[in-house]
């Protein structure tokens, strides 16, 4: 039995058959995001075991350009196990989260697009270009690419601590929910719902902290 195949499955549940790598890969990837809301750095390795399953699912499902963002991730993860463990509490500093200046917002928006249009140009016929890698075409080229290239920009605003990080994450997981229904990885699709709610919670909490740090600034400057 091929536990990697996304053809062996556990159960059938309402007519939707669970593949073993879909169950263990969705699980994984929503504990790893509980240990890192606490700081734990167990969320690394277990992250980067839910990026494995993931990259292996999405390669047999035709969405190429989320088996490169897996590739992103999977570095990404071995970078920060590594900076973690240099600093075992894992505590930053106090973040002062805000908007980008209106100019820089326009730049990213226009290079994310432009970069999303490119990615999925080059995705639609990479089938084309390399038949032994990629047999089959493309689902959805210009969609994934586009959520490929905006969750890589929403990771690099997040870590500059900019507030429109979690509106390029709303709009990722908003894309992927009708983006994995439609390729019937449903479990995939209802964590993207959950992810769809931390990211309008996210935003909300930072929104708050940018609100408090107005209101705090007079008297401290009065200090």
């Amino acid at each position: 039995m091929n536990l990697l195949s996304i053809d062996t499955i556990a159960f059938t549940l309402l007519g939707y058959s669970m593949s073993y790598i879909e169950l263990v890969g969705t699980v994984l990837y929503l504990w790893s995001v509980w240990l890192i809301a606490r700081r734990n750095i167990l969320t690394w390795p277990v992250g980067i075991v839910s990026v494995f399953l993931y990259m292996i699912l999405f390669y047999q499902i035709q969405l190429y350009s989320d088996v490169i963002e897996q590739i992103y991730y999977l570095g990404a993860s071995v970078y920060g196990w590594w900076l973690w463990r240099r600093s075992p509490k894992g505590e930053g500093k106090t973040i002062g989260m805000d908007f980008s200046p209106r100019r820089t917002l326009l730049l990213t928006v226009g290079l994310t697009l432009m970069l999303s249009l490119l990615t999925g140009w080059l995705i639609a016929d990479i089938h084309n270009l390399l038949p032994r890698l990629f047999p089959v075409p493309a689902s959805f080229p210009y969609l994934d690419a586009l959520t490929t290239v905006m969750s890589f920009v929403a990771m690099w605003l997040m870590a500059r601590k900019r507030t429109e990080s979690w509106y390029y994450w709303i709009v990722v997981n908003i894309i992927g929910i009708g983006l994995y229904y439609a390729k019937d990885v449903k479990l995939i699709s209802l964590l993207y719902v959950i992810l769809l709610f931390l990211a309008f919670r996210g935003l909300s909490e930072w929104r708050r902290t940018q609100a408090r740090s107005l209101l705090a600034a007079p008297a401290t400057d009065a200090s």
